[in-house]
């Protein structure tokens, strides 16, 4: 199908910043959709169940929209529901399940998706990072026992399971297949839990391994899995170790080479794109970026909290931009 409406401006990712993106030019009078291949804020759908944020509600919040949490540090639910509850109640044009494709530069862009194409003066990319897993590329990676994403410790209960990493998701992951009943090996490439796991969780972890409830293998790394073992090895020696399932919480990345189609640069050993940091406009003249995807591997550096103003900084320009074309 071909929609033959030109929009001001299509936003790829209903994430939190891609919602802020559609508030935002609503907000301006521009004609505006925003396409997402999955659910709704689809990154945070696919944390783990028992996810609690390390921001607080109010860091959280788009457009000055209450965000109202049980707690100071909200939960996975609860952000469900107030994302939901904003794009339901300012009736945001969102279409989401469905993929782009392909992004073509003519007089404006055209923007082929899975089950629509679409013509746009302007683009923002507000994508994430959450969808390509950093793989270990090691043999048996592909077994089913073996995932690089997290979700309920239920699943692990009475099984030996390796957690790979030392980092926020890794360290909760850990903890909670501990207390249901899981046998826990961390393995950790460095010599100690990472420096910004959460400061009220760090001292959990650092204490059950010290007590040997859960069994850390620093400074190591996994040279196979099998079916019934990992074979991993720690400074010069290496040792086989029953194993039920891995859980290799490794990190993720940006789709570089969805940015690369379009034509974006990507800068440095990072890669990071090539965009304005005033304007978020990328190199490619149109199309801005938004939220963590504008730090490349660099997936540390952006966030909810501190990548919300991205979105108004993105529609002004745009907003500037036709002002002055309308001339």
């Amino acid at each position: 199908m071909k929609n033959s409406k030109l929009f001001d401006v299509i936003i790829i990712g209903a994430g939190p910043i891609g919602i802020n993106c559609a508030l935002q030019a609503k907000k301006n009078g521009l004609s505006y959709l925003v396409i997402e291949k999955g659910p709704l804020v689809n990154s945070l759908y696919n944390y783990p169940a028992n996810m609690q944020f390390f921001s607080t509600s109010e860091k959280l919040e788009l457009d000055s929209i209450p965000f109202i949490s049980k707690e100071a540090k909200p939960s996975k639910q609860e952000a469900l529901e107030y994302y939901r509850r904003i794009a339901t109640s300012n009736s945001l044009q969102i279409n989401l399940f469905e993929k782009v494709i392909a992004i073509d530069k003519l007089k404006n862009f055209k923007i082929q998706t899975d089950k629509n194409q679409y013509h746009s003066k302007n683009i923002i990319i507000a994508t994430g990072f959450y969808d390509i897993p950093n793989k270990m590329n090691i043999k048996g990676e592909s077994l089913n026992k073996v995932t690089h994403y997290y979700d309920d410790p239920h699943l692990y209960a009475f099984q030996n399971v390796a957690v790979i990493g030392a980092s926020n998701s890794a360290v909760d992951a850990a903890l909670e297949i501990y207390r249901k009943g899981g046998n826990v090996t961390m393995i950790i490439r460095g010599s100690s839990i990472g420096e910004r796991v959460k400061y009220w969780v760090k001292p959990d972890i650092e204490n059950r391994i010290k007590e040997g409830s859960i069994k850390a293998c620093f400074n190591s790394e996994i040279k196979e899995i099998l079916e019934e073992h990992i074979i991993i090895k720690t400074s010069n020696k290496v040792q086989k170790i029953p194993n039920d399932f891995v859980v290799a919480l490794t990190g993720y990345q940006p789709n570089f080479t969805f940015l690369e189609k379009i034509g974006i640069k990507l800068e440095g050993d990072k890669r990071i794109p090539s965009y304005n940091s005033e304007t978020m406009e990328t190199n490619v003249d149109g199309v801005f970026l938004a939220g963590v995807i504008c730090g490349g591997q660099e997936t540390h550096k952006w966030f909810i909290e501190n990548s919300r103003v991205h979105a108004s900084q993105a529609i002004e320009t745009i907003v500037e931009r036709s002002k002055k074309t309308a001339f």
